[in-house]
């Protein structure tokens, strides 16, 4: 497996933590079941972040937050662009 960090778990964990970034070029020597893994670890994981609920008046944790949710989006919509043109 061409996993960053070992496992699509750990990857998915380090994109939401600004560890890995992201490109398309990112996913090009994986392969089809090794992406939909990474797909449904990093739903998993944005799940996971909206589930936490810091206090309103705890700016850092705040911001934290929304920053994981952010990077997972923008990985999820360029992993998603980079199964559609697979499929051409």
């Amino acid at each position: 497996m061409s996993f960053l960090g070992g496992s699509a778990y750990a990857m998915a964990h380090g994109i939401a933590d600004g560890y890995h970034l992201v490109t398309e070029r990112t996913f090009k020597g994986m392969t089809s079941p090794e992406i939909l893994l990474l797909a449904q670890e990093m739903d998993n994981c944005l799940r996971d972040a909206r589930g936490e609920q810091p206090q309103i008046d705890d700016l850092p944790a705040v911001k934290t937050r929304n920053r994981k949710i952010q990077r997972l989006n923008t990985a999820l919509m360029i992993l998603r662009n980079h199964m559609v043109k697979a499929r051409r």
